[in-house]
């Protein structure tokens, strides 16, 4: 399954009240590291399909959801379960860090 992509007005219903864990990928078009850390997260959501979702938000397009949650440096990542976040990471990894990070905090 790929990232899922998601926007300030599909926000609730795509993460906040999905019955699965979202890890969602605060991320810009002019970000490096953010483009870096994407293939891998396309990668672990194919891998980890059906355990947990991952979806990106481009905070330059949305910037009502990455102001409200008080994100400052991209790329962001934050965990939600029932809708609330549970884990958040700042900073590219590499695929084996995020995957951990993930699979701990799902």
């Amino acid at each position: 399954m790929a990232t899922v992509k998601v926007t300030d007005s599909s926000f609730a219903q795509d993460v906040l009240q999905s019955s699965e864990p979202v890890v969602v990928d605060f991320w810009a078009e002019w970000c490096g590291p953010c483009r870096m850390i994407g293939p891998a997260l396309e990668e672990i959501s194919d891998e980890m399909a059906g355990k947990v979702k991952i979806a990106k938000l481009n905070v330059d397009e949305n910037p009502q959801i990455s102001s409200q949650l008080g994100i400052r440096s991209i790329p962001a990542l934050m965990m939600f379960k029932d809708g609330k976040v549970v884990a958040q990471k700042v900073g590219a990894a590499p695929k084996g860090e995020l995957s951990r990070w993930i699979q701990a905090s799902a």
